[in-house]
C-alpha cells in the first residue's frame, strides 16, 4: 500500500461535521453546519491545489455519504480549480450499501468492511497512494488500524459544541508537526505524521 494521507477541516474544539454546508450532515441534530465558508481565503486555495497536484496520481477516498456528496455538489460547479481535478481522480468508495455502477465517472466501488477493502486495494495496487476527504466513519475505521501516514489538519478559529469529531473514540498517539501555513483567516493548515516513524 502507498501512503494514505486524511484531508480534513476541523474546528478548534476539534469538530469536522459539515463544514460546507447548514445540511450537509445533520445527524444526531447537529446545527452548526457551514462553519468553514466565512475563512476560505486565496492562501487556503493555494495549498488545498497544490496539495492535490501532488497527488494527482494518486486516488481518493470515501466513505458513501461524503461520495454522495461530493457528486452532488461538486459536479455542478464550473468556476474553480478543484471540479476537473475531481472528476479525472480515481476514487474509490468504501460502502456497504452502494452497488456498482457509481455515478461519477472514474469510481470504484469498495464493499464490506471499509478497512479490509482498503487493505485489499492496497495489497493488488501497493504504489497507490490515497487521500481521504472528510468521510469521518470511514477515517476513524482507518485510524484505529493504524493506517494513516499523513494528516493534513485544516483547524479553523471557531468552537461549535457538540458534532461529530476526528478523534472520537481513537488515540492514534503522538503526531510529528511537518509543515504548517497559517492563512488570513486564522486557519492553521498544518501536516502531521505519526512520530517516530519513518516518512514512506
Amino acid at each position: 500500500m502507498g501512503r494514505i494521507t486524511a484531508v480534513v477541516n476541523l474546528t478548534l474544539d476539534g469538530v469536522m461535521q459539515a463544514p460546507g454546508r447548514a445540511d450537509e450532515d445533520t445527524r444526531n441534530g447537529f446545527t452548526g453546519g457551514g462553519w468553514a465558508h466565512r475563512y476560505a481565503d486565496p492562501i487556503q486555495g493555494r495549498v488545498m491545489g497544490a496539495h492535490m497536484a501532488a497527488h494527482s496520481d494518486g486516488g481518493l477516498l470515501f466513505g458513501r455519504r461524503t461520495y454522495e456528496d461530493f457528486f452532488g455538489v461538486w459536479t455542478h460547479r464550473t468556476d474553480n480549480p478543484f471540479t476537473e481535478v475531481l472528476n479525472k481522480a480515481e476514487k474509490f468508495v468504501c460502502s456497504r450499501t452502494l452497488a456498482e455502477p457509481l455515478p461519477w465517472q472514474n469510481s470504484t466501488l469498495l464493499p464490506g468492511d471499509g478497512v479490509a477493502a482498503v487493505r485489499a486495494l492496497g495489497a493488488g495496487r501497493p504504489d497507490l497512494d490515497l487521500v481521504v476527504l472528510g468521510s469521518g466513519e470511514l477515517l476513524r475505521s482507518l485510524m484505529r488500524a493504524g493506517m494513516i501516514d499523513e494528516y493534513l489538519l485544516s483547524i479553523h478559529p471557531l468552537t461549535v459544541g457538540p458534532g461529530a469529531r476526528l478523534f472520537d473514540g481513537v488515540d492514534v498517539g503522538p503526531l510529528r508537526l511537518t509543515d504548517s501555513v497559517t492563512t488570513t483567516t486564522g486557519v492553521l493548515m498544518a501536516t502531521y505524521r505519526p512520530a517516530g516513524e519513518e516518512s514512506r
